[in-house]
């Protein structure tokens, strides 16, 4: 079976806190004069208490135009790349030469040539490396790129995949937007990046190689390797008639959020149905689960997670930590929650554990882990 390795999450070095951001929020988003109070209860609702941005606070103004966001996005969506990969394959004890897939997702930004080729020199990947960019996935995408690693390593078990997502949610912000969905994604969503190096059960990558000749790999002190996971099993879910729920609308300024109030909705309708069936595929209850590697969708998505589940007090904690922390990453998000559960709270070894997240479509992805 698939052995996810390491996982590596980085964040950009500007920090604020919730009650900062609201204000430059109003600033950048209320016409002079307007009632903030929604805004201020939107934000304070959240249950967000500090994100990292890509750009200083008093850059969010200026930004003109969808060209100069998505620019912004290009060369910060390198620089984390480089950082979250080269720290998931020093956590790996592998070299970038051991890397036969990369798939890069994100659903912020768009680049051709995509930021899995500009980063390949970077990193000193080797130029037979096996490239799969993907947009459009949104939050499930940290999920999902997880289940299509899999999926490749079934197909070609000597090999190492590795699964990059970079999210810069900050930079579709809309000006002059004062509409309920942008308001809540602005309370919502942050900026970060994370990686996760995949290996079949027949890799045996040259681990020994050392990464010194990549000035971006070097690092003090050795690797931090400790046991990780493996993939039993995914599934896939399409919901019907929910196009709507959640997305972008593109238009000349950019990515429009789409953020429909149904979405704890739509969880209380499928994903009890979906968790338990897939579950009983291979034997097993939601008793029998020892972690749940949940994405932070929000306070009220999360809330309808442990309601329609019936998960015991805890169960999300580390999900609602990330949420407080560093707030919604979009797909690295449930990568992030992945990897503070790998280092505070492994689950016994041998005991199953599920990972979910949600996006677009609407739709879920579920992936069996066993440690």
């Amino acid at each position: 079976m698939t052995r996810i390795a390491a996982v590596h999450g980085v964040l950009p070095p500007n920090r604020y806190s919730q009650a900062e951001i609201t204000d430059v929020v109003a600033k950048v988003c209320l016409p002079a004069g307007t009632d903030r109070r929604l805004l201020d209860r939107l934000h304070a609702s959240a249950q967000v208490g500090h994100r990292n941005l890509v750009l200083p606070l008093d850059q969010y103004g200026k930004l003109d135009g969808f060209r100069m966001a998505n620019d912004l996005f290009i060369d910060a969506a390198v620089e984390l790349g480089v950082e979250a990969i080269g720290g998931a394959l020093d956590a790996a004890g592998l070299a970038p030469a051991d890397i036969d897939m990369i798939m890069c997702t994100s659903v912020t930004g768009i680049a051709a040539p995509s930021i899995d080729a500009r980063l390949a020199g970077r990193l000193g990947l080797r130029p037979d490396v096996k490239r799969l960019p993907v947009f459009g996935l949104g939050c499930v995408a940290g999920a999902a790129g997880i289940a299509r690693l899999h999926d490749y390593l079934r197909g070609w078990p000597d090999h190492v995949a590795v699964l990059l997502s970079v999210e810069l949610c900050s930079l579709t912000l809309q000006r002059a937007d004062g509409s309920v969905a942008n308001l809540v994604a602005s309370a919502l969503f942050g900026d970060g990046a994370a990686a996760v190096v995949a290996c079949g059960p027949e890799a045996r990558p040259a681990s020994g190689r050392p990464a010194s000749g990549h000035p971006e790999l070097q690092r003090p002190g050795p690797p931090q390797r400790s046991p990780g996971p493996t993939v039993v099993a995914t599934r896939s879910h399409l919901y019907p008639g929910s196009e709507r729920v959640m997305g972008w609308d593109v238009g000349d300024t950019g990515f429009t959020v789409v953020l429909d109030a149904s979405v704890p909705d739509v969880v209380r309708t499928y994903l009890a149905d979906d968790v338990n069936g897939f579950l009983a595929d291979h034997g097993l209850t939601t008793d029998d689960v020892t972690a749940w590697v949940c994405h932070p969708g929000g306070p009220k998505v999360l809330e309808a997670v442990a309601e329609t589940l019936g998960l015991p007090p805890g169960a999300l904690d580390l999900t609602w930590r990330s949420l407080a922390e560093i707030g919604n990453l979009s797909s690295a998000s449930v990568l992030h929650v992945l990897r503070d559960t790998l280092a505070l709270r492994p689950p016994p070894p041998g005991t199953p554990a599920l990972l979910i997240a949600m996006g677009p479509g609407f739709c879920s992805e579920l992936v069996l882990l066993r440690w």
